[in-house]
């Protein structure tokens, strides 16, 4: 800027000074009734900027004589950076009409930034997009290249705000290969837009530059792993959030908890594709760098000081959703080797247990599946293993294995609910609960003792039972239909046990009073939870819908089936009572046939049941006549 006096270019750099203190540090304590009174001097004081270079740029003749006249002005490129050549076209950085199109894009950069940042959208746009024009005129160098991935991500963010995300990608992906071919192709530390406007012996050092510039690259992938997931492209949201946590990592540019909760976040994707060593790699490297946000404040601190009481209640809820993501973590294990496990009846399938064992044993021979993630740094790398060694990645193949994940998964049941706490918070407390009650069924079908499965679903019925009967359905119907429908389901569950027990004693002795007793209890208390749940889809005057809604079509059907069922086992020694029992059986396998009939598109949600209703339907009129005739013939 030769044609500006020393004095007049001082100047300049002092009113951006101010600017950039005015937007990083004043705006800070601007009272509430003047949000942005700070944010608007910084504007006036950039606009003075622009105006300076603007006239020095009018009374300079250098464009249009001189060395400079050689240098044609490129033609228009277009604004997304998408089609032509910005590292070999336009203006040279060293040039001065490219040197004064960076200065101007910059102040027109930071313009745009302040305007967005008083939420005047518009105006922001025009001016980042006035930038793009300077740059577009200039040839990418280690001068402007900062700028040219900077205003791509304010207007990626800007898009996509707007739900315009295919914009919002273009911008992006255009920030990311240019920033690839720079390092590629240069590498250096690249000059910062804000070094622009001010003196040589402010200028930053190498390091200070590289970490600005790696710090922008940065936003741009975390901005993009957004946009990806927002176009249903998850799988590569995950790699751009992993490189993203990553590099903050490397960098040391991140909050620990807000780190912490997204590698958390991150693990369910890999947990849902069934990449436990990925999954749990992320949760590890949540709970060491949570740790680095410091300890709880007493309830003693939280109360003497606000700030102590916002901390402490921002570090328990993320370290609890933290822990809840463990959880998932433990169940999905769970789930995931039951389904490997179980035969056709919904046993433990032996053979495939041995054929997975042997499968495992080869793995390990050959040196196991490598790592694809690895968080961490010097600091961090041995902790984050250490808290892997805690619980396996392998899916468990039997009870011991399964014990160790399940445990696991309860201790983080117990940290989750000491924050999430029934008065308060009632919705995350009894999902916590079923949870719990989850894991112990999965548990259970590793166990081979039929006792001991019995008292795990035991455990399930007491954590949910209370809750359950406790909740009022006005405001948490949806929940307590959930609670009734798995009480129902355990019950069955505890009497299909009792079941095989006492086929088992039938064998070699008859049932005695006590054993049909706890049999007819675990029938009754089942179909009570089933038909709860049945009743809750009734109008207020108990009328059943003539249309079950598709959320609730299967449930309702399996329901009635499972009241059917379940009043057809009812044991008992009068005849009056045995014919009650099948005729509440026969009503309900009706129910579900007549349904289907009426509405053949639900058919496919229940056809297993709907198939044994029909066969029920035929064979239960013949035995309720039999029984009919031998009371007629007793009496």
């Amino acid at each position: 800027m030769a044609s500006l006096s020393s004095n007049e270019w001082k100047a300049v750099c002092a009113k951006f000074t101010n600017a950039q203190h005015l937007t990083d540090v004043e705006s800070r304590n601007d009272p509430e009734n003047d949000l942005f009174r700070s944010k608007y001097k910084a504007r006036e004081l950039l606009r003075e900027i622009y105006c300076s270079l603007k006239n020095f740029e009018e009374g300079d003749g250098e464009e249009h004589d001189g060395g400079e006249s050689s240098e044609p002005e490129p033609a228009e490129q277009p604004l997304d950076g998408g089609k032509e050549d910005s590292f070999s076209r336009g203006w040279s950085s060293d040039s001065r009409a490219g040197d004064r199109a960076a200065k101007l894009a910059a102040v027109d950069y930071y313009l745009g930034v302040n305007h967005v940042d008083t939420e005047e959208l518009s105006a922001g746009q025009e001016h980042l997009m006035n930038c793009m024009k300077h740059l577009d005129k200039c040839r990418v160098s280690s001068e402007n290249v900062s700028l040219f991935i900077h205003v791509r991500n304010q207007l990626g963010i800007l898009w996509a705000g707007r739900d315009e995300t295919e914009k919002a990608q273009g911008f992006l992906e255009t920030a990311e290969s240019i920033y690839k071919r720079y390092m590629k192709e240069n590498g250096s530390p690249p000059t910062d837009m804000s070094e622009y406007f001010c003196s040589e012996e402010n200028q930053l050092t190498h390091q200070e530059r590289t970490k600005k510039f790696e710090l922008a690259y940065t936003h741009t992938l975390y901005y993009l792993a957004q946009v990806y997931q927002y176009l249903g492209e998850n799988e590569r949201a995950a790699n751009y959030c992993y490189s993203t946590l990553q590099r903050q990592l490397q960098l040391k540019q991140f909050n620990p908890m807000e780190w912490a909760l997204n590698a958390a976040t991150l693990s369910q994707y890999y947990i849902t594709k069934g990449h436990y060593m990925e999954g749990r790699h992320c949760l590890a490297a949540a709970t060491v760098v949570s740790g680095l946000a410091g300890e709880v404040p007493s309830e003693a601190a939280a109360q003497e000081s606000e700030a102590e009481s916002d901390r402490r209640e921002q570090l328990r809820q993320k370290r609890s959703d933290i822990a809840r993501c463990w959880i998932k973590y433990c169940l999905n294990l769970l789930r995931d080797a039951k389904k490997l496990l179980e035969d056709n009846i919904g046993e433990l399938d032996t053979d495939r247990q041995d054929e997975l064992r042997r499968a495992r044993r080869r793995e390990e021979e050959e040196e196991g599946r490598k790592q694809t993630l690895l968080f961490g740094s010097e600091d961090t790398f041995d902790s984050i293993a250490s808290v892997e060694e805690k619980v396996s990645y392998l899916l468990p193949l039997d009870f011991t294995e399964a014990r160790g994940i399940f445990l696991v998964g309860q201790n983080y049941v117990n940290q989750a609910k000491e924050y999430f706490q029934m008065d308060g918070y009632v919705t995350d407390h009894i999902e916590i609960l079923q949870d719990h009650s989850a894991l112990f069924q999965a548990l259970a079908f590793f166990e081979e003792d039929v006792e001991r499965r019995c008292k795990m679903h035991k455990r399930r019925v007491d954590m949910l039972e209370p809750i359950c009967n406790d909740l009022n359905s006005q405001y948490y119907l949806l929940i307590r239909r959930q609670l009734m429908f798995e009480l129902a389901e355990t019950y069955n569950e505890m009497m299909d046990l009792k079941l095989t027990l006492a086929n088992r004693q039938a064998d070699s002795q008859s049932l005695d009073s006590h054993t049909i007793k706890k049999f007819n209890h675990l029938c009754s208390a089942s179909a009570k939870y089933f038909q709860m749940f049945l009743d809750s889809l009734c109008s207020p005057e108990g009328k059943c819908p003539e249309h079950l809604e598709e959320d609730v079509l299967r449930p309702a059907l399996v329901a009635r089936f499972r009241v059917a069922r379940l009043h057809g086992k009812l044991i008992s020694s009068s005849p009056p009572v045995q014919l009650d029992n099948l005729n509440r059986s026969l009503e309900n396998y009706k129910y579900v046939v007549q349904y289907c009939e009426a509405h053949p598109e639900a058919a496919a949600a229940a056809e297993t049941e709907l198939e044994l209703s029909r066969e029920m339907v035929g064979l239960l009129p013949l035995k309720i006549n039999r029984l009919k005739a031998r009371m007629a013939a007793n009496n």
